[in-house]
C-alpha cells in the first residue's frame, strides 16, 4: 500500500510537517508516520519548516516538533505556523520531562521521548480525530 493513496477511494493521506534536529531521529519518525499512512514532510530545523510551509501549497494537518532546537524553539516555530495555518494541529516532542509539564500547562498536545512507533501514532491519531478546541498561541512562553 503507497503512502500516497491507500487504492479504496478512500480521502488522500493527512499531512504532517515533522521538525527534529537529529538527523536519525527525523527518519526514524518519518518512517514511522509513513508506515501508518501518513504524508510527512521532514524538516531538519525550524527554519526549514517555515520554508516548507510557505511552499507547500496543500493543507498540514499537523506539526511534530522538537521542543529545544538551536535558533527557534518548537514552542515559538509552532506560534508562528498556527499564525498561518490556524486549522493546523500541533504535538511537541521533547526527551526532557519538564518540557512536557510546560507543554502540557498551557494546553498544547504533547508526546515524551523515547516513544514506541504504536504510541507516536496512536498520539498522531487521537490528536487529529479529536475535536477542535483551539489551542492558543498567546499565552505561550516561548522562551528556551
Amino acid at each position: 500500500m503507497s503512502v500516497n493513496g491507500n487504492g479504496n477511494g478512500k480521502a488522500p493521506p493527512q499531512t504532517i510537517l515533522v521538525v527534529e534536529d537529529h538527523p536519525a531521529l527525523l527518519k526514524v519518525v518519518k518512517g514511522i508516520l509513513e508506515e501508518a499512512h501518513f504524508k510527512v514532510l521532514p524538516a531538519s530545523s525550524a527554519r526549514k519548516a517555515l520554508r516548507i510551509e510557505a511552499e507547500f501549497p496543500g493543507t498540514i494537518d499537523l506539526l511534530l516538533s522538537d521542543v529545544m532546537m538551536p535558533s527557534i524553539s518548537g514552542p515559538e516555530l509552532a506560534k508562528k505556523l498556527k499564525a498561518q495555518r490556524p486549522k493546523m494541529r500541533i504535538i511537541l516532542m521533547s526527551g526532557f520531562p519538564d518540557g512536557g509539564f510546560l507543554v502540557l500547562n498551557y494546553g498544547w498536545h504533547f508526546v515524551q521521548k523515547p516513544f514506541m512507533p504504536r504510541a507516536l501514532v496512536g498520539r498522531v491519531r487521537d490528536v487529529l480525530k479529536s475535536k477542535t478546541h483551539e489551542q492558543s498561541t498567546a499565552h505561550f512562553d516561548t522562551r528556551k
